[in-house]
């Protein structure tokens, strides 16, 4: 898991120019929908449904609108049907990559995210065929600065973290994905902020990439497919160090 931090933290700062677009509140009204649709619009009763909930406030989406979503899962208002399919593929150099997606017409969607691998050098794949490589966790990242990291470390360990790792200027803490909201309590009461607190699909291996050419086409195919209207999240088992990432996206 060591390195995970430094895609988390890229993740992290995309997420916060892609809030400044219309796009992202799309985004967080279906999985609104979806998430009242299979458990209902009761959040204490949701977990679902509590973390579509954070979304949507960290995008920004109005509390109107939210209840809406909500209500248009639960059947209360009229809304279109969509459902829940976890494309899987290869990028460049055989990287694993998954787009979980929201849809509500299989029939467009599974062609046009097959021409997005494509056009990057990848290979949409059968179901199944990396999803195997993933495990569900829970993933913190804080900033370091003026933290004691031998404090941090134990406030995450004896909260029931699996993993704790000092990566660079930032804390990298992993959990199962049942312990995350107790750890994600405990830090809040202790008064540390995170800069990346999430429910995330990590690789049990990732493959380190040093080519410039090669991290263009898995970023592209990433950023491709973070664009499309029907995707939620895009999850690979690649590392990438932030320099490089820098170099590219800038």
């Amino acid at each position: 898991m060591a390195g995970h931090s430094h895609w988390a933290n890229i993740k992290h700062k995309k997420a916060a120019n892609d809030a400044k677009r219309g796009k992202v509140w799309s985004k967080v009204s279906r999985a609104l929908i979806v998430a009242a649709k299979n458990g209902g619009g009761d959040p204490d009763q949701n977990l679902t449904l509590r973390y579509a909930i954070e979304k949507a406030k960290e995008a920004n989406l109005s509390k109107d609108t939210f209840a809406n979503a909500i209500k248009k899962g639960t059947g209360d208002l009229d809304g279109q049907e969509f459902v829940d399919v976890l494309y899987e593929g290869y990028g460049s150099g055989g990287i694993a990559i998954m787009a979980q997606s929201l849809t509500d017409n299989r029939n467009r969607t599974a062609p046009e995210i097959r021409r997005i691998f494509e056009k990057r050098a990848g290979t949409l794949g059968a179901t199944g065929c990396v999803s195997y490589m993933f495990a569900k966790k829970g993933i913190f990242v804080i900033e370091a600065e003026g933290k004691d990291e031998d404090e941090v470390m134990e406030i995450a360990l004896d909260a029931g973290a699996d993993d704790f790792n000092a990566e660079g200027i930032t804390f990298e803490i992993t959990c199962e994905a049942g312990s995350f909201d107790s750890i994600k309590q405990v830090l809040s009461d202790k008064g540390i902020e995170t800069a990346v607190a999430e429910l995330s699909m990590i690789a049990e291996d990732n493959i380190e990439i040093t080519d410039e050419d090669q991290a263009r086409k898995i970023l592209g195919l990433i950023d491709d497919l973070e664009d499309h209207d029907d995707v939620q999240d895009v999850y690979a088992n690649f590392d990438i160090s932030e320099a490089l990432a820098e170099k590219i996206e800038g």
